[in-house]
């Protein structure tokens, strides 16, 4: 394969590039509001880019960008000088503010154009914009769409394709078209002396398959009641808030109940695991977004065996999408609903329970009973697949997840030695989250009137065959492994995945201890948070999706579970590395991080392709909050 060639099918970076949300859309440009330059660039909608191409002229002349400002996730304010329509002087007398506002069926552009000369100006101001209708699975393998015709009627414009109609309103303008797929917004303005004008245009998108649809109201929690003491936490916490109000979504089969989109740009849809663990760490704040996501994940529960998909009675979705996901030369190919997940069903469980304990109605809480017994049937029945009371996973189609825990990249599980392990493969920290799931489940019900008895008997069978399987002798103290492989050997890489071990009633007391000192020593924590790897292993990389870097909610998994667990100490290590990584990322703690040293660098390398905004790692600040409370 030639250099172009490999170039054209690179996934398309974003830490550089600027968005503004209101899911289910989206809109990603440079920091002067211009698109098409990134492959990334665009207005998307119901994950299909309705925009591929946007640039805004003066006299056929751009502005030149000296802002870009943002008071919500929906909004951008651009702001240019215009020095070609200046006098001499060497203070600029003229600029543009372009704001972009995202709304839930599109976008709506306004731009304004201020002078304080004393002298009218005029000129002429063109947006010229095209689309490609590309699917967002093909834009995440570096690939585009084809042209969309665009039709023009007076002063509006319409293109689309399939279940995609696109409409264009530009009030005041003169619209025209190359006959292919570029358009142009033209305004011939007057701007008063001392004065200003303004244009507008806005463009709405219909998607007749869409699978998931924008929430309506108000956000479904309450805000925090005082500062934490901590600006770098109230800060983030602020602009979390934000960024997870502008993810909710509701499916289109259910629109009474929603849940948190995984994250921007390849993730704009439900996430079963995503979806929970974000649910899971706003409880704080009120349970009615986890009531929400438990209801929405019951309506789409297994009910049969289905290898192209990996349902399975009892078992929690994975992911939902408006059409097959194909990633071309990855060998991917999930269908619009996919269950390939071996740990959403045990969290499930786990979000009933603490939603039950933070206020969640009785009466709603049993109308989930049924569910929640062909969860625990699930794990027992089908997530133990060869009967060795342990739960595993194994992608039988070859063309699924090859790895179905939360590290789901194909080299994510691996020994010491960097070579992968094979499947099935049983990670330690889904034999944590089904112990927990499983004694939570008992008493639930009990509560309601039912015999929990045999799932009590399950969850102790389960910690007696972890504790004989895990842990690895090693001299700077035993530790567990990340999995056990096809032959039952544990996987001898240290891993962040342990800390999801701490508080769920897996470990006992010297165990934990043993845990918490693995995951503050320097070979994990970075000092901008917890290594996914650790550095002594040889397959680290600090750029490694899940072989090294840093991930926000991985970190603030570990952070709960050594508050509950008792070290307080070490917790606050890990949460003083998210705060000095949320200071330098303005607040909107991206999906990942590098896993470089703080001493290496002075601020957190971004990995350059992580999704932003991003559910689970905005709502982490929930989490860092609650547990610098509970300290």
């Amino acid at each position: 394969m030639t250099a172009n060639a490999r170039k054209q099918h690179l996934q398309p970076l974003l830490s550089d590039e600027t968005v503004a949300l209101r899911a289910p859309s989206q809109a990603w440009s440079a920091a002067s509001g211009a698109m098409g330059e990134r492959p990334i660039h665009g207005l998307y909608v119901s994950d299909v880019r309705v925009v591929s191409e946007l640039e805004v002229t003066f006299d056929g002349m751009q502005g030149e960008r000296v802002a870009t400002s943002s008071d919500s996730p929906d909004s951008l304010d651009f702001v240019s000088v215009l020095r070609f329509l200046d006098d001499t002087d060497a203070d600029p007398k003229v600029r543009a503010i372009q704001r972009r506002r995202v709304v839930a069926n599109g976008m709506e552009e306004r731009l304004t154009i201020a002078s304080t000369r004393a002298l009218p100006i005029q000129t002429t101001v063109v947006f010229r914009l095209a689309s490609d209708l590309a699917q967002m699975d093909a834009v995440k393998s570096g690939s585009r769409g084809e042209a969309a015709p665009i039709s023009i009627d007076g002063q509006s414009a319409a293109w689309g394709e399939g279940a995609i109609t696109v409409r264009l309103d530009a009030p005041g303008a003169r619209l025209a078209t190359d006959g292919s797929n570029t358009l142009e917004l033209a305004w011939d303005v007057t701007i008063p002396a001392r004065g200003e004008t303004t244009v507008s245009w806005s463009i709405a998108a219909a998607d007749a398959a869409a699978v998931v649809a924008a929430a309506s109201g108000a956000a479904p929690w309450s805000l925090p009641g005082a500062d934490s003491g901590d600006d770098r936490l109230d800060r983030w916490l602020s602009r979390a808030l934000g960024d997870l109000d502008a993810l909710r979504l509701t499916t289109a089969s259910d629109p009474a109940n929603q849940f948190l989109a995984a994250g921007a740009p390849w993730f704009f849809t439900l996430f079963g695991r995503d979806s929970l663990w974000a649910a899971r760490f706003l409880l704080p704040l009120g349970h009615r977004i986890a009531a929400d996501t438990l209801r929405v994940l019951a309506g789409m529960q297994g009910t049969e065996s289905v290898a192209a998909s990996a349902e399975q009675p009892g078992k929690i979705m994975h992911e939902l999408r408006r059409a097959t996901l194909e990633m071309p030369g990855e060998g991917l190919s999930l269908p619009p609903l996919y269950f390939g997940t071996v740990d959403a069903t045990a969290l499930w469980i786990c979000l009933l329970a603490d939603a039950w304990k933070a206020g969640m109605p009785e009466d709603e809480v049993e109308a989930l009973l049924p569910a929640l017994v062909g969860a625990l049937e699930w794990m027992r029945d089908y997530g133990d697949a060869d009967g060795d009371g342990l739960l595993e996973y194994v992608d039988l189609t070859g063309h699924g997840l090859a790895n179905q825990g939360w590290k789901d990249s194909g080299d994510s599980v691996q020994w010491r030695d960097g070579t992968l392990a094979t499947g099935p493969i049983a990670l330690c920290e889904v034999q944590a989250y089904a112990f927990e799931a499983a004694t939570a489940g008992a008493a639930i019900l009990e509560h309601f009137g039912r015999d929990g008895a045999d799932w009590l008997a399950w969850a102790a069978a389960l910690k007696l065959r972890f504790h004989q399987s895990f842990w690895i002798d090693d001299p700077a103290g035993a530790y567990p492994a990340i999995a056990l492989d096809a032959s039952k050997r544990p996987v001898d890489t240290v891993t962040s995945n342990i800390g999801h071990l701490l508080g769920t009633g897996l470990l006992d007391q010297e165990q934990s201890a043993l845990v918490a000192r693995r995951l503050v020593s320097p070979e994990m924590s970075s000092g901008y948070g917890l290594r996914t790897m650790s550095t002594d292993s040889t397959g680290y990389w600090p750029l490694s999706y899940h072989g090294g870097s840093v991930w926000t909610h991985d970190t603030a998994i570990a952070i709960r579970g050594l508050v509950l667990a008792g070290f307080d100490s070490e917790a606050a290590v890990l949460t003083e590395g998210l705060l000095s990584a949320a200071s330098a990322f303005d607040y909107r703690m991206p999906e990942l991080h590098s896993g470089d040293s703080s001493t290496a660098f002075a601020r957190p390398v971004p990995y350059p392709a992580a999704c932003r905004p991003q559910a689970w790692s905005a709502a982490a600040a929930v989490q860092v909050m609650a547990s610098r409370s509970a300290r």
